[in-house]
């Protein structure tokens, strides 16, 4: 699987069915908002904080993006699939929405196509800064080369040391990288933020918090004040978030960081508002998260099962 199509759900459908025997009752996430805003429109969910939903070209057929108001401009959260649908609909909520203020900068979570995919087109648009953490800056500039080191050459030959051969093998050799089909320009130079760091958006503070396992250095964006966390892919609140290992990294062990990336968000209200790349605006993050390691469990005691006797 390509690191840039995570999703075999569709779109704000539930998680693939597994047995529920013994799942213990769980409070239910809440959905304060309704029906996301249409393409092309910018609705207003907090304050000075607009929700915009564009298309994307997979069976995940949508993300989520976020405009913040900040003071004589905007600053942007996440840009999108970088196809001529996605540019004509940003013309059209700059012609509307943005009230003759300008793109200020742009903050992208991580390196995947549908996060960054515009943002070369959007930096010289506005003549704006790019913000992202350096390990997916870099990241995005290894994949538009040659997959980043996870070139299908080499997703082969992992694929053949676990055991995969045959028709099956074939199958994955034909595949082609497609990063460059929703990136057609990256930014030839970034803003560094880091773990921790406090970026003041119209006088108020969001704090970066680094998740990991599903992008190396996933940068998500907590306000107090708003009592607000734009997540990301790192938390969503209907689909399981892709882990995935690569031939890059082959030994790596991205569960294990993406189930400790949990921790970061312990001492978060009960009540945040979460803005996710995918799916609902929802509240209930403990409820989300406890689901989440839930069913991460519940696959590992899967394979661990599968192991009894060998398999292909």
């Amino acid at each position: 699987m390509a690191p840039w199509c995570w999703f075999d759900a569709a779109a704000d459908g539930p998680p693939a069915p597994i047995d529920e025997h013994d799942r213990p009752a769980r409070p239910q996430l809440v959905y304060p908002l309704g029906d996301p805003p249409p393409a092309g429109e910018a609705r207003e969910i907090a304050p000075g904080v607009y929700w915009v939903r564009m298309p994307l070209p997979f069976a995940l057929n949508h993300i989520n993006l976020w405009l913040l108001r900040d003071g004589d401009g905007w600053t942007l959260v996440d840009c999108g699939f970088g196809i001529d649908a996605t540019l004509a609909l940003w013309e059209q909520i700059f012609a509307t929405r943005l009230e003759g203020k300008k793109i200020l900068r742009i903050i992208v979570t991580h390196y995947h196509p549908d996060h960054v995919g515009c943002a070369g087109w959007l930096q010289q648009r506005w003549n704006c800064e790019v913000w992202m953490t350096e390990t997916e800056y870099l990241s995005a500039h290894a994949a538009i080369v040659d997959g980043g080191g996870d070139s299908m050459g080499r997703a082969e030959e992992l694929f053949r040391r676990h055991g995969l051969t045959g028709e099956r093998l074939q199958s994955n050799a034909v595949r082609k990288s497609n990063y460059k089909k929703g990136v057609p320009s990256l930014p030839q130079a970034f803003r560094r933020i880091l773990e921790g760091d406090e970026i003041s958006i119209d006088g108020q503070s969001w704090k970066v918090i680094v998740g990991r396992g599903h992008a190396p250095e996933h940068a998500m964006l907590y306000c107090a004040a708003q009592n607000v966390m734009i997540s990301g892919d790192q938390v969503l609140p209907k689909i399981t978030t892709n882990v995935g290992v690569w031939p890059s990294q082959p030994n790596g062990n991205p569960l294990k960081l993406f189930l400790d990336s949990m921790n970061k968000f312990t001492g978060l209200p009960g009540d945040v508002l979460i803005l996710p790349s995918h799916g609902p605006v929802f509240r209930g993050l403990h409820e989300r998260l406890a689901q989440l390691k839930h069913h991460h469990d519940e696959r590992l005691a899967e394979v661990v099962e599968a192991c009894v006797e060998p398999k292909t």
